[in-house]
């Protein structure tokens, strides 16, 4: 009989164990059965193309939200439909490592440009003090600039070594949670009326970002058991960065219209908002993952017994890329990056772990959440290498008495004519970025436009070097066992 650790590794070792065993039965197919490999590959790649139909279907209902969205006087439909409005709460939370003040205080200007009133708003800058130097520096020019300029700014030290934790994002979070606990405790708050939104420290929030907020927590009507999550936009540093990370960053803010418009495969991301209740009564922010942000909501999902989601907030965020000093080490940060990403896959032999805690919840609710989040991580581990490599790989290897059969002469074809179609939901991702794209700095001259066309090229080698690869190298990880740290994403701004 296993134990519960046995148990528990066993499901760590399933996704990846379902990741290699797709990647190894094709290259197996592809050289001992050509012909059941082919009619594989032209079955998936006909349901791939589907799926670009149907991704590129909700991207233009989502892209249409967004646009009506930031155009509407979100502040005047708060006070003219709700007038307890000020009865509610705003606490910005802003975990900070190494960066630097300019990166703070571009966020902090942000929420002072914000169409809902500085002066209700509660900054919370959470440092570390592994680096120490770095957030007693951050401090003391925040403190002289930014000093009167909201309801209050609080300032948490995140201590070094404590137990069961990984130090990173989550677990400094999980301490300022607990500390602003206190902060509220004294004034008596009621936590369904404390809204908390938790940023990256880089996160730059549109000026309508809390109005709306405020309007659909209000709208909601059980807020508490809701998240809100906004359309995240990796644009602050678009126009320095390297064409392979401007082409990722978009992939994934596309990936977020379309999560938004579809709801059902909806789980938070990054910088996101909700009740402060709900966080507390779930745990708080995990101290010991590395994905606390998707984990949060599975932790309320699972408290409130199925009986949680995700509002949509058709307003974006916008953050940096991971750009470094050089383009080698902004290109080593995106692998990076993608690979703490995908570690996100620790999510799925938790719920496996916890669904037996939770009879009351449905089995097709279970089945339904589960399959979702392990289908997007297999989805993003093998679809480019099927795609790109192992649907060719039986054109290649095939023996001669297979090359003479009709299937094989026509497959090329047919294959060819799939991806001219499922290109032109690539040109049409080209399209929508140069419509998010921020406004090009004087300093950048104006023919790199066309090379902001022209990067959709690389998107096959992107996907497979940073995209594929992190995932399988995160997800093997998991299956061995092997457990990756909170690497913090270096973000440089050109001066």
């Amino acid at each position: 009989m296993l134990s519960d650790y046995q148990r528990y590794r066993f499901y760590e070792m399933l996704p990846g164990i379902s990741i290699w065993l797709t990647l190894i039965v094709g290259v197996l197919l592809s050289f001992f059965y050509p012909l059941v490999m082919i009619y594989a590959i032209i079955i998936f790649d006909v349901y791939w193309v589907l799926r670009v139909v149907y991704f590129s279907f909700y991207l233009i209902l989502s892209w249409n939200r967004f646009r009506k969205a930031v155009k509407t006087g979100w502040m005047s439909k708060l006070e003219n439909e709700f007038p307890k409005w000020k009865d509610k709460k705003n606490i910005v939370f802003l975990p900070l490592a190494n960066e630097s003040y300019e990166v703070v205080a571009g966020t902090l200007q942000a929420l002072l440009n914000s169409s809902y009133p500085a002066n209700l708003l509660y900054v919370v800058i959470s440092g570390e003090a592994r680096r120490q130097a770095n957030w007693d520096q951050v401090q003391t020019k925040v403190k002289e600039n930014f000093t009167g300029k909201f309801a209050d700014v609080l300032y948490y030290t995140h201590p070094d070594n404590l137990l069961d934790e990984i130090p990173g994002k989550g677990s400094n979070i999980h301490n300022a949670e607990l500390e602003f606990k206190k902060y509220a405790d004294v004034r008596k708050w009621d936590y369904a009326a404390v809204i908390i939104s938790v940023f990256d420290i880089d996160t730059v929030v549109h000026p309508q970002y809390f109005a709306h907020l405020n309007y659909m927590y209000c709208l909601h009507p059980h807020p508490e058991r809701s998240s809100f999550q906004p359309i995240t936009l990796y644009n602050n540093n678009m126009w320095e960065s390297p064409s392979v990370l401007r082409v990722m960053a978009f992939g994934t803010s596309f990936w977020m219209l379309f999560s938004l418009a579809r709801l059902d495969g909806l789980v938070t991301f990054s910088s996101h908002s909700m009740s402060f209740k709900a966080a507390l009564e779930s745990g708080g922010h995990s101290k010991d993952i590395v994905s606390e942000d998707s984990r949060i909501f599975f932790q309320c999902w699972l408290h409130y017994s199925g009986d949680y989601d995700v509002t949509p907030l058709y307003i974006p965020v916008s953050m940096d890329t991971v750009r470094d000093d050089s383009w080698w080490k902004s290109l080593k940060n995106l692998y990076l990056q993608q690979r703490r990403w995908a570690w996100g896959t620790e999510n799925i032999p938790y719920l496996l772990w916890q669904f037996k805690k939770h009879p009351e919840i449905s089995w097709w609710k279970k089945a339904v959440i589960l399959f979702h989040e392990w289908e997007g991580k297999w989805s993003w581990a093998v679809v480019a290498i099927l795609l790109i490599v192992l649907g060719r790989l039986p054109l290649w290897v095939a023996s001669n008495e297979v090359r003479q059969s009709a299937l094989f002469f026509n497959t090329p074809h047919v294959l060819e004519n799939l991806m001219i179609m499922a290109t032109l939901g690539l040109i049409f991702s080209a399209g929508i970025s140069m419509l998010i794209l921020p406004p090009r700095p004087e300093s950048h001259p104006k023919y790199k436009y066309l090379f902001m066309l022209l990067q959709w090229i690389l998107v096959p080698v992107s996907l497979i070097l940073f995209s594929s690869l992190p995932c399988i190298d995160a997800i093997t990880h998991l299956m061995f066992g092997k457990y990756l740290g909170f690497n913090v994403s270096a973000k440089k701004r050109a001066l």
